[in-house]
């Protein structure tokens, strides 16, 4: 009975379905054994979000994994799942939230977004224009080196200290100075012009002589001269297209001073000079002048300076030749502030901003 025992438990066939059961199936779908994975079909495949604390093994699609969870080393994904890493360490799944918040960074790097406006002082509201634009286009400096003058308190606007960038003038109206000096705000033009000997004070002459206007026919702006010289006088004479600022400057009341070299011939007696300052009798009235010098002498040949501030036509031609000296030849050399310097004759120059200053405080602008 042993011998027949031991043979039929020997003989038996494990790959039999009989023998009560203790074979083992081949596919592993049947019987005790552990049940194998097996590769989901596509359309169970699923982006696996985690956070249910359910095993991917367990659902549709799931990685293979042991029994705590953790992915199986070495196995391929299948397109579901989590990723894994390196040594089989699952790889977090990208928060919700994050897609959020990198959707809404492109909605907005690619929204189209408005133009941006230029920053403005507050006030900019206001009429009138920026203050260092005002003086920039005066000929003070640049923008930057204007709002340094302002950083430094040297510009005033009405009688007040400006201390505060970005204050608005009206250019017209406001009275702007730098170191007590106007600012001519506006778009005036001051010329200095050394005239020669021939050239006729006017800006267009009717007989073809040549004349002021000659001198400056390549200006956009129309300008006109502040004075007359005669004709044979040669020397400094302004132009501009300043109305009120001509004006003033050959108005008796402001009493400009003019300077001019004379060349007379001698000899001169020693109160020459008191004679011209106590006055000239002449046929329009008495002409009077301020100063009188003599510069140089060589021999009968004497090179004079006379001052005044009257403008009569010829007043020193006439004044000299009532005097007993009639002129060779005359220069004008200063107008007011203004001097002639070493200009050279039938050049044009553009006064500075100083020099303008100048004119426009000795006229009270």
């Amino acid at each position: 009975m042993r011998s027949s025992d031991r043979n039929s438990g020997g003989n038996r066939n494990p790959r039999s379905g009989g023998g009560g059961g203790a074979g083992r199936p081949r596919d592993g779908r049947g019987g005790d054994g552990p049940e194998r994975p097996r590769r989901p079909r596509p359309e169970e495949r699923r982006y696996d979000v985690g956070g249910t604390g359910q095993s991917g093994a367990n659902k549709p699609g799931g990685m293979p994994r042991t029994k705590d969870g953790a992915v199986k080393p070495g196995t391929k994904g299948t397109g579901g799942g989590k990723p894994t890493g390196r040594g089989g360490r699952t790889i977090p799944a990208r928060p919700r939230e994050l897609d959020a918040q990198i959707e809404e960074r492109n909605r907005e790097r690619h929204s189209k977004r408005g133009p941006a406006l230029p920053k403005t002082f507050p006030g900019a509201e206001q009429e009138g224009e920026r203050l260092q634009k005002v003086l920039a286009r005066a000929g003070m400096g640049s923008r930057r080196a204007c709002e340094e003058l302002i950083d430094q308190r040297r510009v005033e606007v009405n009688g007040r200290i400006v201390t505060e960038q970005g204050l608005r003038v009206d250019p017209e109206r406001d009275e702007v100075k730098v170191d007590g000096l106007t600012v001519a705000t506006q778009s005036y033009l001051f010329f200095a012009l050394n005239k020669p000997a021939g050239v006729v004070s006017t800006m267009e002459d009717p007989d073809g002589r040549q004349c002021l206007g000659d001198y400056v026919t390549n200006r956009e702006t129309r300008l006109f001269h502040v004075g007359r010289l005669d004709t044979e006088t040669e020397g400094i004479i302004l132009l501009t297209n300043h109305g009120e600022l001509a004006h003033r400057l050959t108005h008796p009341r402001y009493g400009v001073k003019k300077t001019y070299l004379a060349a007379i011939q001698g000899p001169l007696p020693r109160d020459l000079g008191k004679q011209l300052k106590d006055g000239i009798q002449l046929e329009d009235g008495w002409a009077r002048a301020d100063h009188f010098r003599i510069v140089q002498n060589t021999g009968k040949n004497y090179l004079v300076e006379v001052t005044l501030h009257e403008g009569r036509k010829h007043i020193v031609r006439r004044m000299l030749a009532e005097a007993g000296y009639p002129v060779d030849r005359l220069v004008r050399t200063s107008f007011g502030p203004i001097p002639l310097g070493d200009q050279k004759s039938g050049w044009l120059r553009r006064l500075t901003n100083t020099e303008v200053g100048m004119l426009m405080r000795e006229v009270e602008l």
